[in-house]
């Protein structure tokens, strides 16, 4: 009896086998498959952030050609859960050797003394660099300050050492391009960027207040001359009221999307009023009324004038629905066809009209009345065939260049037959747009360009004043880098204050902010049209113009954008000059004030591009110029001191081992630590 109660005890009392350890040389388990919906989230940076929308202008800016690849995460596996394979290590040891500046510098020395390595190999390897440092910005600035420092070098000892960053020719001019972008961009965001856009918006205002062809983007208000509508086109205001209580609106894309609802019915509730020309198409009429509508909403989430259709809620004939091309589209001699505007249906100020979702029949059968001719095709944005039909189903849209007896279209103007040989939608019909060839402007269009110019004066003015005023929050880069410059020139004893001053310029207003004037579509989620693309190119020229020391002799033969801002060119130089000189004079920053700067910086782009990736795109290059590199980093004490060589060449040994056991092939863990004990 004592024995069974003995033996009953110790079963209840016997612990569970502990599971044996595998031995140290056994094989890392293969990580586990991604979830493949599980949704990849790519976080904005906020280099180039949009105004009011979530699509970033990034890629732009930094000319980032990586691609994250499938089941990768956004930043780099290794650092958060440990080097899974064999590639993983072998980019791991690469990232540490791009993080040794003796490497980094000889392996762009190499790069760049290649024939073969031409000017967008340059650029690509200066955005994966400055991608793989954004979290670094300290490192980054080191960087840019050594090469940098060498450029100034080699400048010094040619004839014309003012031309020095005229150009992106080599990897620290892009560098500085994309520093520079990570840098000013809290400056841009929260100070320099709301007179850019007001700039804009006045300019697109403008623009928008007189007939603007929607074939050749020419417009009666331009600043550019290549742009101006030199005919004389009749044109009458119209004042369109819209209907707030149709159920249509609840139809429109992305509006009950974006909770955008309760914000309509605020707007309908004060009688939304939109101005337009009779002069203008059906698709310049919609693209006005979106405007109005969604004025509160970024580009990216706005529907697209192709998405709805215009509705005239008509006494007679009930609910009319326009378009640019229809069986109502005149046809004149030569087979030449107007496309449809508000005057060609009769419409007249105070009219009542709505938006309604885009209709998938050509008659639409949804409205009521005697006649509507929805969705038929607009020649504005048909796809063009020559000799056949283009479209969806509606009438055809033929080729406008008079060949094979295509159907020729205009707007506002017709173009001479014998130069008219572009497609629809093309930049220019018919006449020449090169910059190059500048003829005597009549005093009649120059008149008519100096009273848009008058209009937007002030905005001019603004902008200017507040990208070239040394306020506190200019940030410390742009005073520590032209230290940097008035630095090296004495160094080099260049006393020449014009290749100083040219430097300058050539770094911050013509590398940066010319940029984003011509291009605030990089910054803010808005749509730049040909015309207002125009107005801008002509505003850059006027700054460039402004940066420099030369004067110009101007004439009854020089081109207009230059006769535009003449008596203003002197103010806006006096400002720059100004400008230089208060940056210069002000309290230098130091290195413990840079440093903290450039935390900020680094925590602020922490993790917004796929390191792995980038790392990927990188190593390319290596191996295109593997043996090069590897005599350079032999050639350099400092790089032979640490036998940067041998590290280079283990990651091929690793790279190679990889390829041959395959992605999925772990490496044991005793030759894993080996490896990783060598960083």
């Amino acid at each position: 009896m004592r024995k069974k109660e003995k033996k009953k005890h110790m079963k209840n009392t016997k612990t569970k086998k502990k599971p044996r350890k595998p031995p140290a040389d056994a094989p890392l388990r293969a990580p586990p498959t991604p979830d493949k919906k599980r949704p990849r989230h790519f976080p904005s940076p906020p280099v180039a952030l949009r105004r009011g929308g979530t699509r970033t202008g990034t890629q732009k800016c930094l000319n980032y050609h990586a691609r994250a690849p499938t089941g990768v995460h956004v930043y780099f596996t290794a650092r958060a859960h440990g080097p899974r394979t064999n590639y993983d290590v072998a980019m791991l040891q690469f990232e540490q050797l791009i993080a040794n500046k003796h490497f980094l510098l000889s392996f762009i020395d190499t790069l760049e003394s290649q024939k073969s390595f031409n000017i967008r190999d340059k650029v690509n390897v200066a955005s994966l660099v400055t991608v793989l440092l954004m979290g670094r910005m300290e490192y980054l600035t080191e960087v840019l300050r050594c090469l940098m420092l060498r450029l100034v070098s080699a400048a010094a000892a040619t004839k014309h050492p003012q031309l020095m960053l005229r150009r992106t020719e080599s990897v620290v001019e892009k560098m500085l391009t994309n520093w520079l972008a990570l840098c000013m961009y809290g400056y841009l965001k929260d100070d320099a960027g709301t007179a850019l856009f007001l700039l804009y918006k006045a300019i697109k205002h403008q623009v928008e207040k007189g007939p603007v062809d929607a074939l050749t983007h020419d417009a009666r208000y331009s600043l550019s001359e290549e742009r101006l509508l030199r005919e004389q086109v009749d044109f009458s205001p119209v004042n369109i009221h819209l209907l707030h209580d149709d159920p249509h609106y609840e139809k429109i894309p992305y509006q009950t999307t974006y909770s955008t609802l309760a914000m309509y019915a605020e707007e309908y509730e004060e009688k939304v009023q939109v101005k337009v020309l009779d002069c203008d198409t059906i698709t310049q009429v919609k693209a006005k009324i979106l405007d109005a509508l969604y004025r509160n909403t970024p580009q990216s989430l706005r529907p697209s004038v192709h998405e709805v259709d215009l509705e005239w809620r008509h006494g007679r004939a009930g609910r009319v629905t326009l378009s640019d091309e229809d069986r109502t589209t005149l046809t004149g001699a030569g087979g030449w066809r107007r496309v449809n505007t508000l005057a060609h249906y009769g419409v007249r100020d105070s009219a009542v009209m709505a938006l309604i979702p885009r209709q998938n029949d050509s008659f639409s059968s949804n409205c009521t009345g005697y006649y509507s001719y929805a969705n038929s095709v607009s020649p504005l944005n048909s796809p063009v065939v020559e000799g056949g039909v283009g479209g969806d189903g509606g009438s055809g849209t033929m080729g406008r260049g008079g060949g094979g007896g295509g159907v020729q279209f205009y707007h506002l103007v017709r173009t001479p037959e014998d130069s008219a040989s572009g497609t629809l939608g093309s930049s220019r019909d018919g006449r020449d747009r090169t910059y190059g060839t500048h003829k005597a402007i009549p005093e009649i269009f120059l008149t008519r360009l100096l009273s848009t110019k008058g209009t937007v004066q002030q905005f001019v003015d603004d902008f200017f004043r507040t990208i070239l005023s040394a306020n506190d929050g200019l940030p410390p880069a742009v005073k520590w880098l032209f230290d940097l410059l008035d630095d090296a020139s004495r160094a080099h004893g260049i006393t020449d204050p014009e290749v100083i001053h040219a430097w300058k310029s050539n770094c911050l207003p013509l590398r940066f902010w010319v940029n984003f004037i011509k291009n605030p579509d990089f910054i803010f989620d808005i749509a730049k049209t040909s015309t207002v693309d125009s107005c801008l190119s002509v505003i850059a020229q006027t700054f460039i113009d402004a940066c420099s020391t030369t004067e110009h002799r101007l004439g009854k033969d020089s081109p207009s954008n230059k006769l535009l801002f003449a008596k203003d060119i002197p103010r806006y130089r006096a400002q720059v000059k100004s400008f230089y000189s208060d940056v210069s004079s002000a309290q230098p920053v130091s290195e413990q004030e840079l440093g903290q700067h450039m935390q900020q910086l680094s925590a602020a782009h922490q993790g917004h591009f796929d390191n792995l990736a980038a790392l990927k795109e990188l190593y390319i290059y290596v191996t295109k110029y593997h043996e090069l590199i590897l005599e350079s980093l032999d050639a350099d004490p400092y790089c032979r001191k640490l036998s940067l060589a041998h590290r280079l060449q283990s990651i091929g040994y690793i790279l190679e081992s990889y390829s041959h056991a395959g992605p999925v092939a772990p490496m044991p863990p005793l030759q894993l630590a080996g490896q990783l004990s060598e960083l």
